[in-house]
């Protein structure tokens, strides 16, 4: 075979056959193309194809990897290269009695799983509200992830009622798994295991087929992953693993790092070979790029260089605000196509979806196409469009459409069945669904649970309508959110995903807040219905040319593996990137700071890194300190624009200013009524956002006398007060009667 095109390294790596191998491949190294070759050189070397396992972690990875190594020496027939998950099915296919199963088991997916819950939640009178599907869902998959059996939780865990109820449904959802003949996806990579371990002629067996075993991906394996390649591979020692600790990315996820940074002490006398040079980016980007991860204490040392031309500096924008932000990476991305590039040679790429909105609204102001990837468009977010439609009836109570796409969310036991039957009484009496369910006997006729759910939503709705005179949009928002359960739904289910979602929500009413300032700033009334009607506008996308391709948004993590010839990196501010949850431990800053990294490797020939003097986030505007990553480029690197603290020519920040100092500068305006609020040293705003909302929506009891401030009418003093009402005389406002617990009353 003639490797006359792969550099030392990679020639290094491929024709090193006999032993452990450790190939620390940087990003744009040409990692796939040193494996394939790898694999191809074995089988001229003389292996038979039936003696190679080749494990990635994704079936696109995978089938890739087989492709080319075909063209190279033809069909490859017995060659196991497929993902962990399809590596472990088939092992368990041909043995699925020594796990207890047999031939026909099938594996369920989430769906499936969720299903089984339900069953389980039913039989032992669960509430799904006090333990929500994915919350268990997640528990189980990280107890399975550390093989820990319903047993093993039992004795791990402190014994408390909550975890009693783990225990439980644990056990019971294995059981039901078991006699249904069933694994699911953690399960596959389980069994594996046990199989292997408890079976040492199965074992022998397997070990005798695969004499050379390659992983790629390696950082991100997790526990489990580890141990079936550790028993696979520990008699011939023929195991190569490809990976970068620095794009190690995905710890959250159950990825473990110390799986490649251990190999050495694993593999005695293991071969380490660095690809370090990179084909993808100019020596700028990399320069950079290296300067940020090399702050990085747990690490394997090395340094990416490239043969490429110097290329541009990196440019480092700090704007005055996450709007100019957004305008500034619109008006670049216009600019650039003009001399030429095509619009889907331009990525931005964000830390959180939440921070797609302000990128999505400047682009199309500015009439460019854009794709969201791996996710949707903000606007059509589920959670985005649901309180939307919440939003919706107190404009219009008689929006069954709206309703329709409500009445079950968050749970409240009411399914299509029971909704078509209400749908066709409403009809028959030529009433909304909504005016229907008001009256006794409809809601009478559902279970208590339903019944009790479905009241305490009909009652915010109905509050909201008789009160919206006397509330901002912002207001009637938090009630919404809070009051029907649907943000205390998503925070019980203690999921990253539930918690992307709450982030999308808080950050709409950042979008709401932007509303109201604008029409108080034009000295015009914020309204609900004209609120609604430019959320609609701005839902519609039909009106673009993609001729010329789209402009890609995306968050960092999505965007590993891919590149870019232009990559823009907004939001590089401490408590964003990174983010304030990552700066309690260095742990957390060193996966951030890998993220950085990743992110600036995307890009092949222009990088640009912005931030904002002032940022709303989640409703909460504020000043923001640039990122600490800034501060650890080399300055020689950088162009530098706006008004940063960074000195490009001595590498010096200048002064503190507003955003380094320990506490946060009190916002000039509050979305939460009158004046900001002091917030103290490194307060998250995630969670003080919900505070805020959760606030607003809250009850405050008044006396006579009081000295009150309103969202939306000011400073007053309480003249009257009851149980329900408050009566209050604003002072440019005159007399108002509202409503306890809807009102955004606070006292002075």
């Amino acid at each position: 075979m003639n490797l006359d095109h792969l550099n030392k390294e990679q020639r290094e790596a491929v024709q090193y056959t006999e032993g452990p191998l450790l190939i620390l491949a940087g990003a744009g190294s040409g990692k796939t193309q040193t494996m394939t070759h790898r694999i191809a050189y074995l089988i001229e070397e003389g292996v038979r194809p039936y003696n190679i396992l080749a494990v990635t972690f994704t079936n696109k990875a995978a089938g890739e990897m087989r492709d080319r190594v075909e063209k190279l020496v033809g069909v490859c027939p017995g060659m196991w290269i497929m993902t962990f998950h399809a590596m472990s099915l088939r092992m368990l296919r041909e043995y699925p009695d020594k796990v207890g199963y047999t031939k026909s088991f099938v594996v369920y997916d989430t769906v499936d799983q969720k299903a089984v819950l339900k069953n389980i939640y039913k039989e032992r009178n669960i509430d799904s509200k006090d333990y929500p599907y994915p919350l268990l869902s997640s528990i189980i998959s990280k107890c399975k992830e550390r093989d820990w059996d319903p047993e093993k939780f039992k004795e791990m865990e402190m014994d408390t009622p909550t975890s009693r109820v783990y225990y439980k449904v644990y056990k019971d959802y294995e059981a039901a798994l078991k006699k249904n003949n069933a694994m699911d996806f953690d399960d596959l990579l389980l069994k594996a295991y046990h199989l292997l371990r408890d079976n040492p002629d199965i074992l022998d067996d397997y070990r005798r087929r695969f004499r050379y075993i390659m992983v790629d991906e390696y950082q991100d394996t997790n526990r489990i992953q580890y141990e079936l390649i550790h028993l696979l591979a520990m008699q011939h020692r023929n195991l190569c693993v490809v990976g970068d600790d620095d794009q190690c990315i995905y710890q959250w996820r159950g990825a473990d790092i110390r799986n490649i940074l251990d190999f050495e002490k694993d593999f005695k006398g293991a071969k380490v070979v660095k690809l370090e040079q990179n084909y993808r980016s100019f020596k700028n980007i990399l320069a950079c790029a290296n300067s940020v991860i090399k702050n990085n204490r747990d690490r394997k040392s090395k340094k990416l260089w490239t043969d490429k031309e110097e290329g541009d500096l990196v440019i480092y924008n700090r704007l005055d605000s996450d709007k100019e932000e957004a305008a500034y990476v619109a008006q670049e991305i216009r600019f650039l196509s003009q001399l030429g590039r095509s619009y889907d040679d331009f990525a931005v790429l964000y830390r959180t979806n939440a921070q797609s909105r302000l990128f999505e609204d400047a682009l199309k102001r500015s009439r460019i196409p854009y794709q969201i990837l791996s996710g949707f468009s903000f606007y059509e977010r589920k959670e985005t469009k649901d309180m939307i439609s919440y939003m919706r009836l107190v404009v219009n109570p008689r929006d069954d459409i709206a309703l329709e796409r409500i009445i079950n969310e968050p749970k409240r036991g009411i399914g299509p069945t029971t909704l078509a039957k209400y749908r066709a009484l409403a009809q028959v009496r030529g009433m909304s669904i909504f005016e229907c369910l008001l009256e006794d006997e409809t809601l009478d006729s559902f279970n208590k649970k339903a019944r009790e759910s479905l009241k305490s939503m009909l009652d915010v709705i109905r509050e909201c309508i008789d009160e919206r005179e006397n509330l901002r949009v912002s207001d009637i928002y938090d009630n919404l959110l809070v009051k029907t359960g649907y943000l205390g739904a998503l925070e019980a289910q203690n999921t990253q995903e539930a918690e992307s979602r709450i982030e999308n929500l808080l950050d709409f009413k950042s979008y709401i807040y932007d509303y109201e300032k604008e029409k108080e700033d034009a000295g015009e009334e914020a309204t609900l219905d004209e609120f609604l009607e430019r959320v609609s506008t701005q839902s519609d996308t039909d009106n673009y040319d993609e001729a010329d391709g789209k402009v890609t948004l995306m968050t960092l993590h999505s965007a590993k593996g891919l590149e870019f010839p232009v990559v823009f990196m907004p939001g590089m501010e401490d408590g964003l990137f990174p983010s304030f949850r990552s700066m309690d431990t260095e742990e957390g800053i060193e996966e951030e700071r890998r993220l950085c990294y990743v992110g600036m490797t995307r890009a092949r020939e222009k990088l640009i890194l912005t931030s904002a003097q002032y940022r709303v986030t989640y409703g909460h505007g504020d000043f923001a300190r640039e990122s600490m990553f800034i501060s650890e480029i080399d300055p020689k690197l950088l162009d530098v624009i706006g008004n940063s603290y960074v000195n490009k020519k001595s590498g010096d920040r200048l002064g503190l200013g507003l955003g380094t100092l320990d506490g946060f500068a009190k916002s000039p305006v509050s979305p939460f009524g009158g004046y900001g609020d002091e917030q103290p040293s490194h307060y998250d705003p995630l969670r003080f956002a919900r505070q805020q909302v959760k606030k607003t929506a809250g009850t405050e009891s008044f006396e006579i006398g009081d000295n009150v401030t309103h969202g939306k009418f000011g400073h007053g003093i309480v003249v009257d007060a009851t149980p329900t009402t408050v009566t209050v005389i604003f002072d440019d406002f005159g007399t108002k009667k509202l409503a306890i617990g809807m009102a955004p009353l606070k006292k002075v």
